[in-house]
């Protein structure tokens, strides 16, 4: 008798069937587990989460909030807490303290008692930093210096990156003769000193209405300092924002999209666009801590913020004379500016840092 023995046609066939039927569990598991694997995150999601794993970005952050939330409430303070009018002058009003009448404005400490310097810092709700010249609440206007000197800062760091990416994205787009024109008066605005530039400017519009079509700017406007502000600081953002669009053109997926016929105002829209706004975003918090310093030394000059309305540096300049009796005026102001440049500052730094692909595989 002649046993024929045939071949197995594949390699499972010679496993028991046991060990094939686990196989197949396994295997099936593999593309099951795949196919409902939550999808990667997007850039910016991943840019958030590297961003909160920054200790000094979320400090930073959190002293930003609370600063501009402080600030927010500052009719709460002022009307309710404080029962005081920041805005209006009380040399001859009086405070209780101590269950007694205090005068808001004191004979000066000298030998001779002459002449009058306002309350000193009661630590306590009703003029808690003391009062200015005019017998102010200080900490009441510095809460709505606050407000005036976070707004303009913010408004004119919003409107210098418009205007900086119009030009930085034209200018690094299409290259040649617009390029040049461009550049070469980002560079004359660049070799004009910031605050001579800005001086001037405030100079020219502060003395006068400054119309603009149908509408009229005053001049105790507070638009008129966020555009003077975000012109003169304009070139120090498209130099950035036109290397990184002149570095895109010459990119692989930007060639790809000009030999397909792409028109160049979609490529601009589409590829340009998006991969510059890491480069905005970073920009922000650095142009808000510049702008708030701008702003906060035109309205000590009396060039930017005008009268009765506050700001951090109309709030200095009110201190000035009075920085050897009552420090407290200068000071709160200054350590505001401080503090909220400071935590600019690493915020931007850690921005940078969460937005830089580079780095991606450090952090990880």
């Amino acid at each position: 008798m002649v046993r024929v023995v045939t071949a197995p046609s594949q390699a499972g066939d010679m496993m028991p069937p046991c060990i094939r039927v686990l196989t197949q569990v396994s295997e099936c598991h593999t593309i099951m587990s795949a196919q409902t694997q939550p999808p990667s995150p997007g850039p910016w999601r991943q840019a958030a989460r590297n961003l909160m794993r920054t200790p000094s970005a979320m400090v930073a952050l959190a002293v930003l909030v609370a600063v501009t939330t402080a600030c927010l409430l500052a009719p709460f303070y002022a009307h309710v807490i404080a029962r005081t009018n920041p805005f209006q002058s009380t040399v001859a009003g009086t405070i209780m303290l101590d269950g007694r009448d205090v005068d808001i404005m004191q004979p000066n400490d000298n030998p001779l008692h002459l002449g009058l310097s306002p309350i000193g810092p009661t630590w306590r709700t009703t003029y808690m930093l003391g009062a200015d010249s005019q017998g102010r609440d200080v900490m009441a206007r510095l809460l709505y210096g606050g407000r005036n000197s976070l707004l303009i800062s913010a408004g004119a760091a919003i409107t210098c990156l418009l205007l900086a990416a119009g030009v930085g994205i034209v200018a690094g787009f299409f290259g040649g003769i617009v390029d040049t024109v461009l550049s070469r008066i980002m560079d004359i605005m660049w070799a004009v000193p910031v605050y001579l530039f800005a001086i001037s400017l405030s100079i020219v519009m502060v003395s006068q209405q400054v119309r603009l079509g149908p509408f009229v700017l005053r001049a105790d406007s507070l638009f008129i300092p966020v555009m003077i502000i975000a012109l003169v600081y304009v070139p120090y953002a498209a130099r950035p924002i036109r290397g990184r669009v002149m570095a895109l053109r010459r990119a692989e997926f930007v060639t790809a999209a000009r030999c397909l016929g792409v028109p160049g105002w979609r490529i601009m829209l589409r590829d340009i666009v998006p991969n510059v706004m890491t480069t905005l975003v970073t920009l922000g918090p650095l142009l808000m801590a510049l702008a708030l310093l701008a702003e906060s030394a035109l309205s000590f000059l009396s060039l930017g913020v005008q009268a009765p309305q506050p700001s951090w540096g109309t709030i200095i300049q009110d201190g000035e004379g009075l920085i050897y009796t009552r420090p407290m005026v200068a000071v709160a102001p200054g350590i505001a500016i401080v503090t909220v440049v400071l935590a600019l500052n690493i915020l931007g730094d850690g921005l940078r840092d969460a937005l830089d692909v580079r780095d991606g595989g450090r952090r990880s």
